[in-house]
C-alpha cells in the first residue's frame, strides 16, 4: 500500500490564510489533545495531534513554545485547505 503524498502551501500563503491556532479537545477521543487551525474568518481549515507535533518540534524554551509550534504548523498546512 502507498502513502497519498500530500502537497503544502508555501509558508507565505499559509500565513496569509492562518487567524489561529487552538489547542483543543479530540471529541472522539478521550484525554487527546489536536491544534485546530483556523482561518482568518474562523473557519476550520485542518488539525494536527498536539503529541506528534510536541514530539517533532522537540525541547524548546518555553517562552519560545509558541512560535516554534507555529513555525512548525506554518510549514505543513495542506493545499487542500484552499478548497473549504
Amino acid at each position: 500500500m502507498s502513502e497519498e503524498s500530500v502537497d503544502f502551501l508555501s509558508v507565505l500563503e499559509a500565513g496569509r490564510l492562518i487567524g489561529a491556532i487552538q489547542e483543543e479537545e479530540d471529541i472522539d477521543v478521550v484525554n487527546k489533545r489536536i491544534l485546530t487551525v483556523y482561518s482568518k474568518d474562523n473557519k476550520e481549515l485542518c488539525w494536527f495531534d498536539f503529541d506528534e507535533v510536541m514530539t517533532d518540534v522537540g525541547a524548546v524554551e518555553e517562552g519560545d513554545r509558541m512560535d516554534a509550534v507555529r513555525g512548525y504548523i506554518i510549514q505543513r498546512i495542506p493545499s487542500w485547505v484552499k478548497e473549504l
